[in-house]
């Protein structure tokens, strides 16, 4: 009796056969999904683990609020620019191969972040972690792209959604337990046993896989332009509002705009881009990412004012901050997956215009916190409903960006969202301490508060925004998970 489901034999080109589909329900396609929730995982828990750490390092690296914005965005900016190239590496090269080699870059940078003297030593640290966290996380989801079979790419994308989510949720939580028992270096020193896992899950059970029509020349000119262009933009949003608007900053301004023009100029006109411009021929893809920069710019923005707020202003310990939002991360596991499921029945602009209205309404209620804010009272029902909006949005959107691109395009689509996400989150951490006038943690506490309260209505704004975006913008068919052949993507 044949497997109707089976998958025809795919023939060796130029001496490399791409793997036979794995049903997820085998031992080796588990071990695929654990070797990527891990590896991309551990990559986007420190883009959360750090926040709840950030009154402990300004004592333990006398630094303020500048050098806390630099803390997190040395690491937003490398990971989110270079994912463009990370996701093309492993096209390449071979996903297996790149994804290893991000890991254990990955483990060195988070010792060397670890051991930091001093504020300066950390963020050079943080920024080789993000350059390692761009090979993991468009990596992912390449390989479950390729390895796992199309009948249950549904099921895997969920189950990667919502634990990769948790994972980014968990970080408060973790930071806020390492930091009370043993110090702010363990938060770091976490990431080196989950790498190891990952390593282990990856040379047992992932096969190699790449796309063997992928161009054999990387764009480093567009890289390089995407790098100078946003790393200048945040230097001046970071260093112009707390220094005042010198030349330098000026200069970076102008220069970063300069860089962005010209990084389009260059795409536009290279013969192998590292961010092909036909990808926004596709409304639903353009519409995806809008939707992601608006939605990750607010849980950005949010994540880095609560726990301080809770801190400096309602007198929160550093487990007390991060176990605040333990509720996201329990509906992001329950309900992600159930939410990935659902887009072939109820369509993907649905749920991705809901759940952001949604979180936004919940982030409006986290404005109101203060110095007495008991938490069942105060804050546990902003938390439930950000948490109800975000697993309702999260499993959806992944598939739209990809469902909304061109199945040769899976690494480069894959990185470009989560590139965008991480970017969104980077502005929000560069520009809303300036507009929301809070100068450093220095600030009194009232002061403290009027600007924190401001920030929560600025993210719930954008929250509402990327929902909006969503009804416009995304198709309102669900065509389940599974990338568009060429032939759709043509069409």
């Amino acid at each position: 009796m044949t497997n109707r489901h089976a998958a025809p034999p795919r023939e060796p080109v130029d001496g490399f056969r791409m793997p036979d589909p794995l049903p997820l329900s085998s031992a080796r396609g588990r071990g695929v999904l654990a070797a990527t929730v891990l590896g991309s995982g551990v990559a986007l828990l420190d883009g959360t683990v750090v926040n709840v750490a950030l009154p402990s390092l300004e004592r333990a690296l006398h630094t303020g609020i500048v050098g806390l914005q630099w803390v997190l965005d040395a690491y937003l900016l490398f990971l989110g620019v270079l994912m463009l190239v990370g996701g093309a590496l492993g096209d390449l090269f071979g996903r297996r191969r790149v994804f290893a080699l991000g890991l254990s870059l990955f483990g060195i940078a988070s010792g060397a972040c670890g051991l930091a003297p001093g504020a300066g030593w950390l963020i050079a640290a943080r920024a080789a972690q993000g350059m390692a966290g761009a090979l993991l996380v468009p990596g992912s989801l390449s390989i479950l792209r390729t390895v796992i079979r199309e009948d249950d790419q549904g099921k895997a994308i969920g189950l990667w959604s919502g634990l990769s989510g948790v994972s980014t949720a968990l970080g408060p939580l973790l930071g806020g337990w390492l930091i009370e028992a043993i110090s702010w270096r363990a938060a770091f020193f976490l990431n080196l046993p989950l790498v190891a896992l990952s390593l282990y899950a990856l040379v047992r059970f992932v096969p190699e896989s790449r796309d063997e029509e992928a161009s054999r020349s990387l764009d480093w000119a567009g890289a390089a332009l995407a790098t100078a262009g946003l790393g200048g933009a945040i230097y001046a949003l970071i260093e112009g509002p707390a220094r005042g608007w010198s030349g330098v900053a000026v200069a970076a301004a102008a220069g970063g705009a300069a860089a962005l023009l010209a990084f389009v100029f260059v795409e536009k006109h290279k013969r192998a881009p590292m961010l092909p411009m036909e990808l926004f021929r596709s409304l639903q893809f353009s519409g995806a990412n809008a939707v992601t920069l608006g939605l990750y710019f607010a849980m950005g923005g949010a994540l880095f004012f609560l726990v301080l707020e809770l801190q400096r202003v309602a007198g929160y310990s550093p487990l007390a901050a991060g176990a605040s939002m333990l509720p996201v991360t329990v509906l992001l596991l329950l309900l992600s997956p159930l939410a990935g499921k659902s887009v072939a029945r109820l369509g993907h602009r649905g749920l991705m215009a809901a759940g952001p209205i949604i979180a936004a309404a919940g982030l409006w209620m986290l404005a109101g916190i203060g110095a007495a804010a008991p938490y069942w009272r105060h804050v546990f029902p902003g938390v439930m409903v950000l948490g109800l909006g975000l697993a309702l949005t999260v499993a959806p959107l992944t598939d739209a960006v990809l469902s909304g691109a061109p199945a040769r395009h899976a690494g480069l689509a894959s990185g470009f969202n989560n590139a965008v996400a991480r970017l969104a989150g980077l502005l929000a951490v560069a520009l809303l301490p300036g507009l929301a006038g809070v100068s450093g943690l220095e600030t009194p506490a009232g002061a403290f508060h009027e600007g924190f309260a401001r920030a929560m209505r600025a993210c719930a704004g954008m929250a509402a925004a990327a929902g909006a975006a969503a009804f416009l913008t995304i198709d309102r068919g669900g065509s389940g998970y599974g990338m568009r052949s060429e032939q759709e993507a043509k069409r």
